[in-house]
């Protein structure tokens, strides 16, 4: 690794609030009523014209069976009448009874009788005969739907055998009676009004039983919420889940993980404060006993060295302010993986290391930094990175003595990006290296100056990042009485589909 001397570095201005952005997403509140109703009535609707059109097929079959069975008996009866007689086809049907075979008072009855050879023997010419092709047995009445003269008609037929004693082939006769479809229009209407009509009446019933049964049903979502805007204010306590449906009650116990969560959430920003406060009195007081002391007195070298006091106190009181903004920054920092960026964390490091160069000269302590010959890639956030090792290096500086050195290292191993910052300071006690991340912690004996959120701000962006922090003696520590700190921090490898540079993260 190469070793080089960071100088003074620019400082980056970084705009802590963005502008809102002028796209906003408009959201679209469904309701739960309306939703399940449409769903339940939607299908109905969809069925309902359906079944009617089933039923009036099914009406038609119906209303077709005891005409088709009249026909039936017509044509076996008019089949009777038929013979052959000097090989000539006869028929024995007197006018009174042809005259009882179209009587209907609704429809038009036809019939007609043909001999073996197809020739007309009586009734109806027009009608029109069965298809040649097809093969038909002798005695069974068979029945098809035809029209004549435009008209649709349903028609029953049979093939009747003629007895020849000289001939061995077969000699049929066809007989046919048709009828109009008027009767069955009307019995198939009746049949869809006595099905259909008693519907109209139902319906209405049926949509006024499911709205009371969804009403019925969604009531104790509505006690439920008045039960929630009746608590105080400050009521985080559990909702009880024996009250509510089973069906909400996955629901209700997440809210009520919401609620622990925000109470602890609420609990801590409370102990912030009240820590804050007091940690804030120490500077204040500091600075207002000061003041009244350069107030009371006349020689010019005790107001000097008052003056100079004050001054400390409101650098104390300034960097306490500013360390509890930056706490407050990493906690309300957005943890979503688009808060996070591909960067080099070795040209980070770098930069922050220039930054506090200055005040490295001003306590005399050696300032250096090391990185690999590789690029080191991290996704993160820059500006909270910054902040990070920020607070790192300052708290190396004010616990190293004089002559000491303070080291920032940037490396890679395994797969993960490190960084290491090193001091010779008077280290860490393993007992006390569990309790230094905690705010307001400050180990006791220590003379540096210090509010003990700096590595509590470090600890907060570190865990943002999914980083691991460890701390170490230093092992290149020069005396065992100043054994030194080395805080060594873990990024895990950015994840695949998030840009990164050519060269390989590992070396």
């Amino acid at each position: 690794m190469s070793e080089r001397r960071a100088g003074p570095g620019e400082d980056a201005a970084d705009d802590w609030f963005a502008p809102p952005t002028t796209e906003h997403d408009e959201t679209i509140q469904h309701s739960l009523f309306g939703e399940i109703l449409d769903w339940m009535l939607a299908p109905l609707l969809l069925l309902w014209p359906m079944s009617i059109a089933i039923t009036y097929l099914v009406a038609k079959s119906i209303a077709n069976q005891p005409f088709d069975h009249a026909l039936e008996d017509s044509v076996t009866v008019l089949a009777q009448q038929v013979k052959e007689v000097n090989g000539k086809v006869v028929k024995r049907l007197p006018g009174s009874a042809r005259d009882i075979l179209r009587a209907d008072e609704v429809d038009n009855v036809y019939f007609q009788i043909l001999g073996q050879k197809g020739e007309y023997v009586d009734g109806d010419r027009d009608l029109p005969a069965p298809h040649v092709d097809d093969e038909f047995p002798s005695g069974t009445v068979l029945f098809r739907n035809d029209n004549l003269h435009g008209t649709p008609i349903r028609i029953a037929f049979s093939y009747v055998d003629l007895p020849d004693p000289r001939s061995e082939e077969p000699r049929q006769a066809l007989v046919q009676v048709a009828e109009t479809l008027d009767k069955r229009a009307l019995l198939a209407n009746e049949i869809i009004k006595g099905v259909i009509l008693p519907q109209f009446i139902i319906l209405p019933i049926v949509l006024a039983l499911v709205w009371f049964a969804l009403a019925r049903g969604l009531s104790p979502l509505a006690q439920l919420q008045e039960r929630i805007r009746a608590r105080p204010p400050d009521d985080l306590s559990p909702i009880e889940s024996g009250q509510v449906p089973e069906e909400i009650s996955p629901l209700v116990g997440s809210f009520n993980d919401m609620l622990a969560r925000l109470s602890l959430s609420i609990e801590m920003q409370k102990r912030f404060i009240a820590d804050a406060a007091h940690q804030m009195k120490t500077p204040l007081a500091g600075m207002r006993m000061q003041s009244e002391l350069a107030l009371r007195q006349t020689d010019h070298g005790e107001i000097h060295r008052s003056l100079e006091q004050l001054a400390k106190s409101s650098e104390a009181a300034t960097r306490l302010v500013n360390q509890l903004l930056a706490l407050a920054r990493a906690e309300n920092q957005p943890q979503a993986g688009a808060a996070l960026v591909a960067l080099e964390l070795a040209d980070l490091a770098r930069g922050v290391v220039q930054d506090w160069v200055p005040a490295s000269f001003a306590q005399r302590i050696d300032l250096g930094f090391e990185q690999p010959d590789y690029p080191v890639a991290i996704s993160g956030n820059p500006v909270m990175l910054r902040e990070l090792l920020s607070n790192l290096i300052d708290n190396a500086l004010r616990y190293s003595p004089a002559g000491g050195s303070v080291t920032v290292r940037v490396r890679a191993e395994a797969g993960h990006a490190i960084v290491e910052v090193e001091d010779t300071g008077p280290g860490i006690a393993p007992a006390e290296r569990s309790h230094v991340f905690e705010r307001f912690y400050r180990i006791l004996g220590s003379s540096a100056d210090g509010s003990g959120l700096g590595l509590a701000i470090v600890r907060e962006i570190a865990q943002q990042h999914g980083a691991e922090i460890e701390v170490f003696n230093n092992p290149r520590a020069l005396t065992p009485k100043m054994p030194g700190s080395l805080f060594r921090l873990t990024f895990p490898v950015p994840p695949p589909d998030e840009p990164d540079h050519n060269e390989p993260y590992y070396g």
